[in-house]
């Protein structure tokens, strides 16, 4: 009896000495993710692979914190003032993709994941982008509208807010394009349906802050860069991996 007392302490013990191996998957693929196409677009370490949207390097108002790439309120700007940091991973343009993405917000944290960004020289980010919205839902000051909710299409479709953690938590949403038809989903439950390049998307637009934008009523286009907005606000990403379909 004591031996087995004594082995199952022992096991006890190697499980708890193992289990935070298990849990240090962060910003790494498995060999699951590795055979069915994921590429990690974030290394955990730097930042190679990404730079300020119409520039050259890095904004100075995002640096690598708990493993993620985290921006913040810029120096000498006020909340809510983004300091020209939005960012973009250039180095290939995306058409049907699965985009995974670990974000977490800051108290009344405000950000976004773009898709299809068309980089127009003297244009923002969201000249010409579908944007998913990041935010912490309970107190931004952005929440007074349904769709400026998180995991929602900005401005166009309302996802549901009982899928987001608060802030202080880290969320996963997924951002899947196949053909024009997207899906986003977010902490496993899908929340946004859509196609692009349609008449019903062309009404979306219509009824949004997008319809007098010119990058929108040209269209938006069927491939892009990924990008990741600067809002003026703390917000982390991390786990940021994608595969093409």
């Amino acid at each position: 009896m004591r031996k087995s007392i004594i082995l199952s302490l022992s096991l006890a013990v190697v499980m708890l000495i193992a289990l935070p191996t298990f849990a240090q998957q962060v910003n790494k693929l498995s060999k699951k993710e590795k055979k069915e196409g994921w590429k990690l677009m974030f290394n955990g370490k730097n930042f190679d692979g990404w730079r300020q949207c119409n520039g050259t390097a890095m904004p100075d108002n995002w640096v690598i914190d708990d493993d993620a790439m985290k921006v913040f309120t810029g120096k000498g700007k006020k909340e809510g003032h983004g300091a020209n940091g939005d960012i973009l991973y250039p180095g290939e343009k995306f058409k049907n993709f699965e985009l995974s993405i670990d974000w977490k917000a800051g108290d009344r944290g405000n950000s976004g994941i773009f898709y299809y960004v068309r980089e127009v020289p003297g244009k923002p980010i969201y000249y010409a982008a579908p944007e998913v919205q990041v935010l912490d839902n309970v107190n931004a000051s952005d929440n007074k509208v349904d769709s400026h909710l998180a995991g929602s299409l900005y401005d166009l479709i309302a996802a549901d807010p009982k899928t987001v953690n608060p802030a202080g938590s880290w969320n996963t949403v997924v951002i899947k394009i196949k053909d024009g038809h997207a899906t986003h989903t977010m902490n496993g439950v899908e929340v946004v349906s859509y196609t692009l390049w349609t008449p019903e998307w062309d009404q979306l637009i219509l009824n949004s802050k997008f319809k007098n934008f010119p990058g929108f009523t040209e269209g938006v286009a069927k491939e892009g860069y990924i990008g990741l907005q600067d809002h003026g606000y703390p917000i982390w990403f991390r786990n940021i991996k994608i595969r093409e379909l």
